[in-house]
């Protein structure tokens, strides 16, 4: 699987690797102990019917990513995200993979990323990035949008026809929902605008 390395700015040499490439701890330091992002750990778009974060309880959230990503075994099949480093520090995390693994997201739940399009959710070959963000100290350095283009190059490479992101366009928008990425970080990976279905939310596509 491809190494993706760089330099966003003048201190940070970025290196983004598959997430199955990196160990399992990496994924715990990037959640962290507390807040959003650990009570979340990529499941909002897996969770099944009826399922809550608060029912399943840190644990299986934590195993049902480590399951997702393979992290730990970089001979495995396919994975679900790409993890960021500077140095041998991880910085940032990446979810990609193709749109029907995210169950959540083909349900009438999330029916606002569908308005105005009339296409097979279920194509699996087209790959969705639904979520991205840098640790708190590496931020304002342009990981998150390197790796949105590293994702959608992650998806070029392994087959996909076209890759899609959702980002919020709302300037007052909470920070934890600001983990879908921004307009600005996807159009510099090449996408543009497909949908606008809501005041706070555009959908943006590449195909390839």
């Amino acid at each position: 699987m491809a190494v993706q390395t760089g330099t966003v700015d003048a201190d940070t040499e970025l290196r983004i690797v598959p997430a199955n490439q990196a160990p399992c701890d990496a994924l715990d330091t990037l959640y962290g102990e507390r807040g959003s992002g650990q009570r979340c750990r990529c499941q909002r778009y897996k969770l099944g019917p009826g399922e809550s974060f608060q029912g399943l309880g840190p644990d299986e959230l934590r195993a049902r990513q480590q399951e997702q990503t393979r992290c730990g075994d970089a001979s495995a099949g396919p994975t679900s995200g790409l993890v960021a480093y500077v140095g041998g520090e991880p910085v940032g995390w990446c979810a990609v993979e193709p749109r029907p693994a995210y169950t959540g997201l083909l349900r009438p739940t999330f029916r606002i990323h569908w308005e105005g399009r009339d296409e097979d959710k279920e194509d699996e070959s087209v790959w969705a990035i639904t979520c991205l963000f840098a640790r708190a100290r590496y931020r304002k350095k342009g990981i998150a949008s390197a790796l949105a283009v590293e994702a959608v190059e992650h998806a070029r490479r392994n087959g996909a026809r076209a890759v899609e992101a959702y980002p919020m366009i709302d300037k007052n928008a909470l920070a934890e929902e600001l983990h879908v990425g921004t307009e600005a970080m996807f159009a510099e990976a090449g996408m543009t605008i497909v949908s606008h279905p809501s005041k706070r939310r555009i959908v943006m596509r590449l195909d390839f």
